[in-house]
């Protein structure tokens, strides 16, 4: 558990009270490669976090094609955030690539922590706003780079993923049907 409270020292400080709190409130489970923790169509319930492990987020179109939203590794946080925060049904998958240990976070406990830790809402705002800015850098990249440029991103960014991860699955994260590797 040292790894998650790292993460959130990284953007806030708890006190020993406050990190003992909120790890009474998350749980670790292993999972195989392949599992699914969720699936299209279902509320999303967890933020999670890798311990270790690969995971990604995807979902599938009406032509049964593969969009790869995300991967997750070690040190990183992974949800369908409109599921999420909308408690609907989302249309995202979140499936474990690498044998993986995850911690999982409620959106009950996390409303809670809010309440009795309240520069936690900090950190999650903190984590929203860099996912945000993410997601705009990737949209424009998709725009304006070519499929050889996003690949070399996704390769800077994701340096350990490359030997990993299916080719298949990375040209859908960087949005390119061509291969470029």
């Amino acid at each position: 558990m040292q790894l998650i409270l790292q993460n959130i020292a990284k953007h806030i400080m708890l006190s020993p009270e406050e990190q003992l709190l909120f790890l009474s409130k998350v749980s670790t489970q292993q999972y195989k490669a392949k599992s699914i923790l969720l699936n299209s169509g279902n509320i999303c319930k967890y933020s999670y976090f890798v311990n270790s492990g690969i995971l990604r987020s995807f979902n599938i179109n009406d032509h049964i094609v593969e969009h790869v939203l995300n991967f997750a590794t070690k040190g990183y946080w992974i949800g369908d955030m409109y599921s999420l925060l909308s408690q609907k049904p989302g249309n995202l998958f979140i499936e474990v690539l690498e044998d993986a240990e995850v911690v999982f976070l409620s959106k009950e406990n996390q409303e809670l922590l809010y309440s009795e830790i309240p520069k936690l809402e900090r950190f999650f705002r903190i984590l929203i706003e860099n996912s945000l800015v993410a997601n705009q850098e990737r949209l424009m990249d998709n725009l304006s780079l070519s499929a050889e440029e996003r690949f070399e991103k996704f390769c800077g960014k994701y340096p350990t993923l490359i030997q990993k991860v299916p080719q298949k699955q990375i040209a859908s994260y960087i949005g390119g049907n061509s291969r470029v590797f």
